[in-house]
């Protein structure tokens, strides 16, 4: 089970606090995410990380509708991101929104820190514990939380498509 909890943050802010943690830097990488319409909790997308050559096509379930916080998820990486589009769109999957993001991941112990600039809406950071113990997970995220200054008044509890659909029907009103 993935465990996560978004905060919005001040990326360069943000960064600077996760290092004086401690954290390892894993990877930057380039992302854009294609999700397709599915009525909640269940999310489909097909990501591609032009930077690193790779694609992904992701199923999550969310498990705590509202929060955001619990998925379920299964991901396979594909050969071909254009071609794995094409087979949704064929078997009947219709596009939502294209989300566009520059990531940079850390680590320390058990804790992943993904830390993004996402196109149109700003910097958020998910802090990410996978556990089958939900509680542990939760526990430990908001104990590295607090070191980081963060609290519940900076989590975001909606996905980016939501973020960003929002965003452009308050554009276009």
């Amino acid at each position: 089970m993935e465990i996560e909890i978004k905060f919005r943050v001040e990326f360069e802010d943000i960064r600077r606090k996760i290092e004086g943690l401690g954290a390892s830097f894993i990877r930057e990488e380039v992302q854009e995410d294609l999700y397709f319409s599915l009525p909640l909790p269940n999310l489909l997308r097909v990501r591609k990380i032009p930077n690193l050559g790779k694609a992904f096509l992701t199923y999550k379930s969310i498990q705590d509708p509202g929060r955001n916080e619990e998925f379920d998820e299964l991901e396979v990486e594909v050969s071909d991101f254009e071609t794995t589009v094409e087979i949704l769109k064929r078997l009947g999957f219709e596009e939502d929104v294209w989300i566009r993001k520059r990531r940079l991941v850390y680590k320390l112990d058990d804790v992943t820190f993904e830390l993004s600039d996402v196109e149109g809406l700003g910097a958020f950071l998910d802090i990410e514990v996978m556990s089958k113990d939900v509680e542990y997970a939760k526990r430990r995220i908001w104990e590295i939380a607090e070191k980081l200054g963060l609290s519940e008044k900076d989590v975001e509890p909606r996905l980016y498509q939501e973020l960003l659909k929002e965003k452009i029907q308050t554009s276009s009103s």
